[in-house]
């Protein structure tokens, strides 16, 4: 068994309420890529950054993964959109598919990611 230690990621304050999500550098079984955690409902959320239905990165621009709106996570490629709280599909190509998450949890004043067999830090 592997033993994981929480890694930082950012101080809480850079992550703002439906706002622009802080990406990080990841391996994972599929290879190496990103992933980011964002702020929804008071919560921080973070997910691998590959869309279910075609396996790319989502972001509109690098951090940019809401809609217009601030309410779901959407594919910048076809229009797929997520639940910011399950990952979930909730409309477009993906129906009934999720994004990977991954735990987070947010400690005096900074949010950490534990990574584990599904991601883990790049390099």
């Amino acid at each position: 068994m592997t033993d994981w230690t929480w890694l930082r990621l950012c101080d809480s304050h850079e992550l703002a309420e439906r706002g622009r999500a802080i990406r990080f550098a990841i391996d994972s079984p599929q290879g190496a890529g990103s992933a980011f955690v964002l702020r929804w409902r008071g919560r921080a959320h973070a997910y691998i950054n590959r869309c279910q239905h075609i396996p790319m990165e989502m972001d509109w621009s690098p951090g940019q993964f809401l809609d217009e709106a601030g309410i779901e996570i959407v594919c910048a490629t076809h229009g797929a959109a997520y639940a910011p709280d399950t990952g979930r599909c909730v409309g477009g190509p993906c129906r009934g598919r999720s994004l990977v998450a991954l735990r987070v949890e947010e400690r005096e004043g900074t949010v950490w990611w534990l990574p584990d067999a599904n991601a883990w830090p790049a390099g």
